[in-house]
Parts: structure tokens; sequence; C-alpha cells
């Protein structure tokens, strides 16, 4: 398939995501068996501390992950996530999140992938914050 239309597939499924819309999650870049998405810093991703939430960590590498195995899944199906594992390295104010996610193996049954987060500030500093490691399963497509 064509990176236009890897991509394409990816962003048709992206702009159906309620959560990743309404985080103002943005779609980077795609590519055969990649996938990188930006989070910026606003109130609906903190938590107590000010910092970038775990939560809106862990969604995004999910995300991230997930939209890089469905480069990889056949024509009509999608993907779902069966577990994630995921290590918060540091916490980050201000900025935007970048996740991007990688196939590490895809297999008919199950997809493998990781995803790295890191924080870029204001000034492009590029910062480790997280890792993950997910497996999904391909799964018919519903609409």
């Amino acid at each position: 398939m064509a990176h236009e239309a890897v991509f394409e597939r990816v962003a048709q499924s992206f702009a159906r995501q309620g959560l990743m819309t309404h985080l103002g999650a943005r779609l980077l870049r795609v590519e055969p068996g990649l996938c990188e998405l930006a989070l910026p810093y606003s109130e609906k991703v903190t938590q107590q501390q000010d910092g970038f939430h775990g939560g809106a960590m862990g969604a995004l590498a999910d995300i991230a992950g997930g939209y890089a195995a469905l480069t990889r899944a056949p024509e009509g199906m999608e993907v779902t996530t069966v577990e994630y594992k995921i290590n918060f390295l540091a916490a980050f104010q201000g900025g935007e999140l970048r996740a991007t996610g990688r196939v590490v193996k895809a297999g008919r049954r199950i997809i493998v992938t990781t995803a790295e987060v890191v924080h870029v500030d204001e000034a492009g500093k590029r910062s480790d914050c997280a890792v993950m490691q997910q497996t999904l399963v391909p799964v018919p497509r519903t609409y």
C-alpha cells in the first residue's frame, strides 16, 4: 500500500477518535509500521500537580501503537488493544507530548508494537517521557 493510502486509512480512523479529538491530539506522521502523534499541554490533560496525566500519556502511546499496527493489518480490518505495559520516565508541564508507535512483529493473530513518548518544550528540546509495549489483535471493521 502506498504511503498516501496508508496515511489516509489512519487519518479516517483517527478522525473518529472522540477522546483524541477532545484532548486536541494531532496526527503527525504515518508510514507502514509507524505512527506519530502529538498532544499539546492543556488543562484537559493534567493531573493535580499540573503535569501531563499518566492516563493521557498512556492513551497517546496506545493510539500511536494501535495506528502503527493498523498500517500492517489487512484491508477491511481494524485492531484492538488486548494489553499494554507502560513505564513513565519523567513528568513534564507545558509544550507537548509526541508518541511514536512502531510495529515490532505483525502476525495474522497478534501484532506487537512499542511506543516512545517524548516531551517537546517550547524551545524544541526533547526529553524522554514514557515507553510502552503493546499487544493488539486484528478485528473486522464494523463501520
